[in-house]
């Protein structure tokens, strides 16, 4: 039987957290973001973007589009406290929730959906059950696949219940435009754009996998297998309350590629030292980047076997980024976070042909020089070696 998958997300988040805490401003479009002009908008509600008022937006702009733009100054730590609040509602009815970002996740109801005489009761009481209790209208897409209840969840805002049926793919889902479809960057559509590829069903198509792998790299099939409903159906989340991270915020933000996986490596191998040194072995990696705008994206990845191996574990980050990195943004804050943790002592561990190697002195020796500054540091034994002839 097919999995049941939701995609819940909260309707202009910042925007809705502040229609709460000021009941003045409902009815009136509203902005977040710094109240300098040289600044962009970070969320509109619904009532600005009819003006074509919209996030990253700079803000003398917005303000020309909507002379009477209700511009409020961001509380991220209010922001959190709201999530904090849907989560827990939503964590009444299961475990097993992978969040997305700090306004939506994944549920994976298979089991739960079973005791509802009609498969979208439990759809439409989570739907105002979160609002009960917190006062944010969300949307929820249905479907086999996350991939698919993502974009599902899109189809109808604000306030929507989407069912996408991998039978429906070519009614719902291939005529909508590519730049809709959720992965494709601002920067891939016109490169797509430009070899015919105009909506979701002509990414889908087999006939143009080749051209398609040719613009955009081999990363691009498992986008392309998404169209295809044929992605995922596993959620990834923790089994146990116990978790242990490290993260950065960077004074300059991160635009390249090359910029993010040299920093996620670096905090990706000094978790793993944090963990050997604390005995843990987890089994759930997850990844945080926090953008310019202050989105927060979480994205993780369950390992099949508990480890603290850092090379395994920045293999799983690297592909995580390489899936979820946007040419156009800028990364100011990066997390890594390993949950569902056991006691290494606890763990038997059963190696195998293609395990990693494991690390050697060189690599521990190379990290410790990146890490701290003013040092280089060697093994004894490389004083013991006769130096080369000039």
């Amino acid at each position: 039987m097919a999995r049941v998958i939701f995609h819940i997300d909260i309707n202009a988040f910042f925007a809705s957290c502040e229609e709460n805490r000021h009941p003045e401003l409902k009815g009136k479009p509203v902005a977040i973001g710094s109240l300098s002009r040289r600044s962009v908008i970070s969320t509109a509600n619904y009532k600005a973007r009819e003006y074509g008022v919209h996030s990253a937006m700079p803000v003398y702009e917005a303000l020309r589009k909507c002379p009477d733009l209700e511009l409020v100054e961001s509380d991220y730590a209010y922001y959190r406290s709201c999530s904090r609040a849907f989560f827990h509602y939503l964590y009444k009815y299961t475990r097993a929730i992978e969040p997305a970002s700090i306004d939506e996740c994944f549920m994976d109801v298979t089991d739960i959906i079973m005791k509802y005489p009609r498969p979208l009761d439990l759809a439409f009481q989570i739907q105002q059950g979160v609002y009960q209790e917190t006062g944010l209208h969300v949307s929820i897409g249905v479907a086999p696949t996350k991939f698919l209840a993502k974009m599902a969840s899109d189809m109808r805002k604000p306030h929507g219940i989407t069912v996408l049926r991998k039978a429906e793919l070519a009614q719902k889902l291939w005529p909508l435009p590519i730049e809709s479809m959720v992965g494709i960057g601002k920067r891939s559509v016109p490169k797509l754009q430009k070899i015919g590829i105009y909506t979701i069903g002509d990414f889908a198509s087999p006939e143009n996998e080749n051209k398609i792998l040719r613009i955009l790299g081999p990363s691009s099939f498992s986008l392309i297998q998404k169209a295809q409903g044929k992605s995922s159906d596993r959620l990834s989340y923790s089994t146990t309350h116990k978790s242990v991270s490290i993260s950065e915020t960077f004074e300059n933000d991160l635009y390249a590629m090359d910029e993010v996986l040299s920093q996620a490596r670096h905090l990706t191998f000094a978790l793993s030292q944090k963990m050997k040194k604390e005995n843990y072995m987890g089994k759930m990696i997850s990844l945080t980047m926090r953008d310019i705008h202050f989105h927060n994206i979480v994205r993780s990845q369950t390992f099949r076997e508990y480890t603290n191996n850092a090379n395994i574990m920045y293999e799983a980050i690297r592909n995580l980024i390489d899936q979820n990195f946007e040419e156009d943004l800028g990364y100011r804050h990066l997390a890594i976070h390993m949950g569902s943790l056991k006691d290494a002592k606890e763990i038997i561990v059963q190696p195998t042909m293609f395990e990693q190697p494991k690390e050697t002195t060189d690599m521990i020796l190379s990290q410790l020089n990146r890490q701290i500054e003013g040092i280089h540091l060697i093994k004894a034994s490389d004083l013991l070696k006769e130096p080369k002839d000039a």
